[in-house]
């Protein structure tokens, strides 16, 4: 990954409180992770007009760089305060296990 495309990311986690590479957008998810993701963020009482997002459709550089950078193969990520928390299915077993909820509070 180049290093623009480094620091663009890191500028992204660092500066949104809740981070989501995804697939789409909050309000018009383009797969069904993605989705999920969004729908978990708001059953933890999240706005979707507080996610900070990026679409990774358009922008290759970031689609591959955001799994080099977490050294995750998947998209959807979450990042939280900045630090990385995982994919859709770590965020469903985090939200069922009470942990997601508190670490957005």
């Amino acid at each position: 990954m180049d290093e623009a495309t480094r620091a663009r990311i890191e500028d992204l986690v660092k500066n949104n409180t809740v981070m989501l590479f995804m697939k789409g957008t909050p309000s018009f998810p383009m797969c069904g992770f993605s989705g999920r993701a969004v729908q978990v963020l708001k059953a933890c009482g999240v706005d979707p007009k507080a996610i900070g997002s990026v679409n990774v459709l358009e922008d290759d550089a970031v689609r591959q760089g955001i799994k080099d950078y977490s050294q995750w193969p998947t998209i959807p990520q979450l990042y939280v305060k900045g630090e990385f928390i995982g994919g859709s299915d770590i965020m469903m077993e985090m939200y069922e296990a009470g942990e997601l909820q508190k670490l957005l509070a």
